[in-house]
């Protein structure tokens, strides 16, 4: 099942689209919102796999174009955002780059921090940003949308707790960052928007890509019209996405509809290409003692999407430009 949700208020009105992304219809008799759905899901996601297939047999009487342009995120709002970092390989080659060595126990506790997840963004809304010398840079990762996860679950118990997933452009402003954890407190003004895909799918839409823990197909990331990078999802991922999920939970609950987030998705190696700024950058340093690609500028476009075996976009896609924000007078 493939769930969006058009803009309307600030939590959004909850659609169903089809297998390839062309029709769709509201969902709002049956909840009004995501999280409304996601809040009583055994019960609401059967009617929404009824409509699912009527739509996906071209066979739903209110069925319309769907029309991306008019996405918000899926869910809006969430009362918990958490990324991590599970590629660890994207950590190694950034410590590398400044010289740093990477402790051991990075590869056996993974890095998660608390993001903001008061105002997602649709995956067609600007990135407004009042300074280019923040360092803009995006960030193509996969993640999940949980139900209610009691405290200390297990790893095992984990993935049966996965009930929608997606990619973010978890977008980063690089310059900002080291005088925010030089503070040794984490992330915050560094850290400004996230913008989602036009769809959420259920698991079962995924098919062997899709191994109950890792998604493992190439996320496709271009740059101002430049694929720069195709990373496999699943490959290189040291802790998977029941491993984040059970760290989370070690000691509180993690309510229905917390989203938690891979991390840039990186491979070994980089040779299919990077998906981020500050991995190319770091690669530049490593080679040539120095950066010779900028962070992004005004009107900087960033593409993310991922296709299926077929060739086929299974989120739809992430299209962004980067705009300048102008802050209120006094």
């Amino acid at each position: 099942m493939k769930i969006a949700s058009y803009k309307s208020g600030r939590d959004g009105l909850l659609m169903i689209v089809d297998k390839d992304l062309k029709t769709c219809c509201a969902a709002s008799h049956i909840a009004p919102t995501l999280q409304a759905a996601l809040d009583d899901w055994a019960n609401i996601a059967p009617q929404l796999e009824q409509e699912y297939e009527q739509l996906c047999k071209g066979t739903h009487s209110a069925a319309e174009p769907f029309d991306t342009s008019r996405c918000a995120a899926p869910l809006p709002r969430s009362y918990h955002w958490a990324d991590g970092s599970a590629y660890v390989t994207h950590v190694e080659l950034v410590r590398k780059a400044r010289g740093a060595e990477l402790p051991a126990s990075f590869w056996e506790d993974p890095l998660v921090y608390m993001g903001a997840s008061d105002a997602f963004i649709g995956p067609q809304d600007p990135v407004e940003v009042e300074s280019e010398d923040w360092g803009i840079d995006f960030e193509a990762e996969v993640v999940i949308v949980t139900d209610d996860v009691p405290a200390g679950v297990t790893v095992g118990q984990a993935a049966s707790h996965i009930k929608l997933i997606g990619l973010v452009n978890d977008v980063s402003l690089r310059n900002l960052i080291p005088a925010e954890l030089a503070k040794q407190f984490g992330f915050y003004q560094s850290k400004p928007w996230t913008a989602f895909t036009p769809v959420l799918v259920t698991p079962d839409e995924l098919g062997e890509a899709w191994d109950g823990s890792r998604l493992h197909l190439p996320m496709r990331t271009t740059y101002n019209g430049e694929l720069v990078g195709a990373p496999n999802a699943g490959q290189d991922m040291t802790f998977d996405f029941p491993t984040l999920i059970a760290h989370c939970a070690k000691s509180r609950s993690l309510m229905t509809g917390t989203v938690i987030g891979s991390g840039t998705v990186s491979n070994v190696g980089s040779e299919a290409g990077s998906c981020c700024l500050a991995e190319i950058r770091c690669l530049e340093t490593i080679r040539d003692g120095k950066p010779s690609t900028p962070f992004m500028s005004f009107g900087d476009r960033i593409h993310i999407e991922m296709l299926d075996a077929q060739n086929k976009s299974i989120f739809g896609a992430i299209d962004q430009v980067i705009v300048r924000y102008t802050a209120p007078k006094e």
